[in-house]
């Protein structure tokens, strides 16, 4: 039997009230994503590639539809369970790095792992700041990197948990060509070692047309571009 796929979304729509009218940002947007597939959501500004990526991250719930990742519905779940398969399952890297300032590269790396702490984290932390070539900035806090540097520790902490899906937000539209491309370039090394499924919204062309496929977000809805 064939294993399920890492992201399935069925006829996903998002409306929010504005004043006395509802706004549809979402109309029936269905997509799929193999476990290790790139997937490219690009779209005018306005189209609803972040709505659509903080619903695929169950950090708030459709209007109507079904997402499933892994085979599971996570939304089906009360908040501390939803909370904790989100924190296990899926990892995120945002256009701005949101590294807590305080605290040195390895520790914004091992962040997701202080809720539900395991052995090993420490050494996978490391490792994986090695394979993005940051392994003499470990000690290094945020306002000591570079925004590459900043935005690899990022890339880093979100694959910390090794989930099985990884969604960025323009996670190279605030850096300059030489270093986003550096940046995309471990993003998709990284993604295909761990064998996660990688959605990635972006205005940037170049890096869409790297993805195993692209999706065109218009007017609340989705075709395959």
């Amino acid at each position: 039997m064939n294993a399920a796929p890492a992201l399935a979304a069925a006829d996903v729509c998002k409306h929010f009230a504005l004043g006395d009218q509802t706004v549809e940002v979402l109309r029936g947007v269905s997509l799929c994503a193999e476990k290790g597939q790139s997937l490219a959501l690009v779209g005018p500004s306005g189209s609803g590639k972040s709505t659509l990526l903080h619903l695929l991250g169950t950090l708030e719930p459709p209007t109507s539809g079904q997402i499933a990742i892994g085979g599971q519905d996570p939304l089906a779940l009360p908040e501390p369970q939803l909370a904790r398969f989100r924190n296990q399952h899926i990892g995120f890297v945002f256009q701005n790095h949101h590294l807590l300032p305080q605290y040195s590269a390895l520790e914004n790396a091992l962040i997701p792992t202080l809720a539900f702490p395991q052995a090993d984290r420490r050494e996978r932390a490391r490792d994986l700041l090695t394979a993005v070539d940051l392994e003499e900035r470990l000690h290094h806090r945020p306002a000591e990197l570079s925004g590459g540097e900043c935005q690899r520790v990022a890339v880093a902490r979100a694959l910390i948990n090794q989930p099985g899906l990884l969604l960025c937000d323009e996670p190279t539209g605030s850096l300059d060509r030489q270093t986003a491309t550096t940046v995309a370039d471990l993003l998709f090394t990284l993604h295909r070692a761990e064998q996660a499924a990688l959605v990635i919204a972006t205005h940037d062309l170049e890096l869409a047309a790297r993805c195993d496929r692209r999706l065109l977000l218009r007017e609340g809805t989705c075709v395959e571009a």
